[in-house]
């Protein structure tokens, strides 16, 4: 007599039942095998046990399932096991809410970043020359921004194209802030200039084509200057924030992270402005979190929309490039305001801040 629907769906509620405790106790043992491990100094992962495991599971399997099949399976219950070997503090970055509920406050210059007031980052793509510079450090500070940025090494796509002034070009971002009373972020390629750069600017900047250059990471980390880490073009959440992790490692943990932009298959923008990262980065991790608009719209007709819309999901901050002539700028003239669309860009975003607090 073949068994009824109903009765084989018993059986297999009643075997799942039983796979549930055994799988806890298989993970009672594994607990009590990582603490005997502990107390004679022994690794944990032990890949001549594992592979042992694997095998009698290959000669003891009778079917159905294929040897390969449950093979998989029971490497992610190994895996789940050696996790659960691990306490919750040790499998906590340094980054994460878990490790320290409360926001990381980066101080730049008597500016506060993280602490609840909203910034403005803004300067140049390229540093082209002193007048250049100082015309829009000018305008910066009358603004009220304390924050200026400027490219001096810039990596290009293509390698015809101009690659900034170097060292040159962080000089004259010194000179200029020293002059305005400002503070200079600007972006590091090789993790040999960051000795050199520290003297210039107070910021360190990573872009996105640098976000996983690991020893440029851990350069950054390793010194006492605040960090902005923009995330890759094609990188997940998660590598962006173990990135930063790479950072705080070395003892630094004076990040701000920010979203530029992820390469999609949509070219109506430069990239695709991932505007939810800001939140989950912000429960996520303790940093505070910017959001590059010039990079992940590459269009100035958008770059008053996109800064509002960052702002009002909760961003620490706007980062946005400005020239004097963008028709003559040595590189991305298209999405770079001039003077006056810059002002009146600033005086927008802060006419939309105080009707929001007055709500």
């Amino acid at each position: 007599m073949t068994d009824s629907l109903e009765q084989l769906r018993k059986e297999l509620d009643s075997t799942n039942l039983d796979i549930l405790s055994l799988l806890n106790k298989r993970a009672e043992l594994v607990q009590r095998v990582g603490q005997a491990k502990d107390a004679q100094g022994v690794s944990r992962f032990d890949p001549v046990r594992e592979r042992e495991m694997l095998d009698s599971i290959a000669a003891n399997n009778e079917g159905p399932f294929e040897t390969s099949t449950l093979q998989h399976l029971f490497k992610q219950v190994f895996k789940a096991s050696l996790e659960l070997q691990k306490d919750d503090h040790s499998k906590a970055l340094l980054v994460s809410r878990k490790k320290q509920p409360e926001n990381t406050v980066v101080t730049i210059k008597g500016e506060t970043i993280g602490d609840g007031i909203q910034r403005f980052v803004a300067g140049p793509c390229a540093v082209e020359s002193y007048e250049q510079v100082a015309t829009v450090a000018e305008t910066v500070k009358k603004q009220g921004i304390k924050l200026l940025r400027g490219g001096a090494f810039k990596p290009r796509t293509s390698p015809y194209d101009f690659q900034g002034l170097g060292v040159e070009g962080l000089k004259i971002l010194k000179r200029v802030a020293d002059e305005y009373d400002l503070a200079v972020i600007s972006e590091i390629v090789n993790p040999s200039d960051i000795e050199e750069a520290v003297q210039h600017i107070d910021v360190i900047q990573i872009g996105a084509r640098n976000m996983q250059n690991f020893e440029l990471l851990k350069e950054a980390g390793r010194t006492n200057k605040p960090v902005l880490l923009k995330r890759g073009m094609s990188a997940t959440i998660e590598e962006f924030i173990n990135a930063a992790e790479y950072i705080i490692s070395q003892g630094n943990g004076q990040i701000i992270l920010c979203e530029r932009g992820i390469r999609t298959y949509e070219k109506a923008t430069r990239n695709t402005l991932d505007i939810t990262a800001v939140p989950i980065l912000k429960q996520e991790t303790h940093l505070p979190v910017f959001v590059d608009v010039t990079h992940s719209t590459g269009r100035r007709d958008l770059l008053l929309p996109a800064a509002k819309a960052a702002l009002a999901i909760g961003a620490d901050g706007v980062m946005a490039e400005v020239h004097p002539d963008p028709t003559v700028a040595l590189s991305d003239s298209a999405q770079q305001m001039d003077i006056p669309q810059f002002e009146a860009f600033i005086h927008e975003l802060k006419s939309n801040q105080l009707s929001r607090v007055k709500q």
